[in-house]
């Protein structure tokens, strides 16, 4: 799918956008399954219970603040372990298969779920929070916290 926006005095065509967006959508709910799947494989194998992951976003930027594994392998690290996982980038229609280490992967995952979930988490305000992956329950948790600012108007006419 192209854009149509090339032509003299043509515009934004948000029919198109929203056409490629619900494609990527679509694209990212069909690898979660695979890319949990080896995940949580990897964090077994290392008899890894739970990792949380901390971020913060705030001035439109965003970053991980941290990621502690717990569980008898919870001092492994997770830059020793290579897992594959599917990525996929808005506006390309295909996912492509990636090598990363384990920690690289829980990053990418998390910025992928972020950004399909809560897009825009790092601008003016920002946001934070967390996610847990249970690798008990084979599942990932994410609690956001959104900012935000707020003004009061009032007017006194004496």
């Amino acid at each position: 799918m192209t854009d149509d926006t090339s032509a003299p005095g043509s515009g934004f065509d948000s029919a198109c956008w929203l056409a490629r967006d619900q494609e990527f959508v679509k694209l990212c709910k069909s690898i979660l399954a695979e890319n949990k799947t080896a995940l949580f494989d990897a964090l077994t194998r290392a008899r890894i219970d739970t990792v949380e992951m901390t971020f913060n976003g705030y001035a439109d930027d965003g970053q991980i603040d941290g990621i502690v594994a717990d569980g008898e392998g919870g001092d492994t690290d997770l830059r020793l372990i290579n897992v594959e996982i599917t990525r996929v980038v808005w506006g390309n229609p295909v996912a492509t298969r990636e090598t990363l280490t384990l920690r690289d992967a829980i990053e990418k995952l998390a910025y992928d779920l972020l950004e399909q979930t809560c897009a825009g988490w790092e601008n003016n305000q920002g946001a934070y929070g967390d996610f847990l992956f249970d690798v008990v329950d084979r599942a990932i948790r994410l609690n956001f916290n959104e900012r935000i600012e707020t003004s009061e108007y009032t007017q006194h006419v004496f």
